[in-house]
């Protein structure tokens, strides 16, 4: 048996993720949760449904996760961490408020959050906190006992979340024809978002152009191209962050270019080939399933340059033994011992605890597991 791990003073992890549909019926209410509050008609969600409709209505993000779960409580078994794990969804069942009422009704009451985004923003950080407060007032409501809740750091820069990505770059090149291998170029993409959101992403000390959002995606994609380099003896390869899955008003101004534009771009220059590296998403949930295998490898065809998707981490054991590695650092830290944080590149390991005006709202709510908890 191995030696037992210990997590005190948690005493639960929980899954934080998006949630998705997971036949045509739920396709419409869940845009609806997606776009609560916007007014959107129904027949417009219809429309925007139908890269769900494609895949029967079916998003992958759900049984990802519960592929994420079983390598987090296998991993864990194996190592002797005694934690269970939980999983609640902000759009779709198992709803967030659900998991944590159960959370409580098992006893639980101080839980570690793991949300399934890797790097700083107001949608992939700030929301999700304002979603943990949004449950808590409703236990709250409900006369429960309370728990503390906690977040893990971002883990953008963790190598148990590069790592896995620099193979599937590798395996990538070596399935493009061995004409186009050594010259093919690498097209990191992200979500797109709002610039506003972008240069206010992180801590205010981050703040500014691209702010903390695009200055971690940047660290990642020179860790993988520089290991690409190294491990295929290929150097100067050229490489650019580019952005996907735009969903705002035309007028207002988002990160470009976009993944479609880059490649059009890429092919006028004369470009062999690219390999698109998903780095901003941790598992291949509908965005990447639409807007690179579908819409993008479509225009790469159109144009007649050969492309390859490398994977996302997924539920990748070096994934998962990085959470595990995150929950002791974590759980350190809160008995008083001494931590040396575990990261790759420039940046340095991300704060645990989120200051006041790191990735501010649109309108001010309350976010918990931050120094500006109503809930500590």
């Amino acid at each position: 048996m191995p030696e037992a791990l210990d997590s005190t003073p948690y005493d639960a992890l929980l899954l934080l993720s998006f949630g998705g549909p997971e036949g045509p019926d739920d396709v419409v209410p869940f845009l609806e949760n997606v776009t609560k509050g916007r007014g959107i008609p129904k027949e417009r969600l219809k429309e925007v449904g139908q890269h769900y409709f494609l895949f029967g209505g079916v998003s992958p993000i759900n049984d990802q996760n519960r592929a994420l779960l079983d390598a987090l409580r296998k991993d864990f078994a194996d190592h002797g961490l005694d934690l269970p794990v939980y999983w609640g969804n902000r759009n779709w069942a198992p709803y967030l408020t659900d998991t944590l009422r159960e959370l409580v009704r098992d006893g639980h009451r101080r839980i570690l959050t793991l949300a399934t985004s890797a790097y700083a923003s107001y949608s992939g950080c700030r929301q999700y906190r304002e979603n943990l407060a949004d449950s808590l007032a409703a236990l709250e409501a409900e006369g429960l006992e309370l728990p503390r809740i906690d977040k893990l750091r971002h883990y953008f820069n963790h190598p148990g979340f590069v790592r896995p990505m620099i193979d599937g770059v590798l395996q990538s090149l070596a399935q493009l024809p061995e004409d186009v291998r050594e010259s093919a170029q690498l097209a990191f993409t992200t979500h797109s978002i709002p610039t506003a959101a972008a240069d206010t992403s992180g801590t205010v000390e981050e703040h500014g152009e691209g702010g903390a959002y695009v200055a971690q995606h940047l660290d990642v994609a020179r860790l993988i191209a520089d290991a690409v380099a190294e491990e295929t003896g290929v150097a100067d390869r050229p490489w650019q962050l580019v952005y996907q899955s735009r969903s705002g008003a035309p007028h207002i101004p988002w990160l470009e270019p976009d993944i479609c534009d880059h490649l059009e771009e890429r092919h006028e220059a004369g470009a062999a080939a690219v390999v698109m590296v998903p780095i901003g998403f941790v598992s291949d949930h509908m965005e990447v399933l639409y807007d690179l295998d579908t819409e993008a490898t479509a225009k790469a065809a159109e144009l007649g340059l050969p492309v390859a998707r490398s994977a996302t981490v997924g539920a990748d054991p070096r994934f998962a033994a990085a959470i595990r590695d995150l929950v002791q650092e974590r759980a350190r830290a809160e008995r008083g011992e001494d931590v040396s944080p575990c990261f790759l590149g420039a940046l340095g390991p991300s704060h645990d605890l989120c200051p006041v005006g790191c990735c501010p709202a649109r309108t001010p709510k309350p976010a918990a597991a931050g120094v500006d908890s109503p809930y500590a």
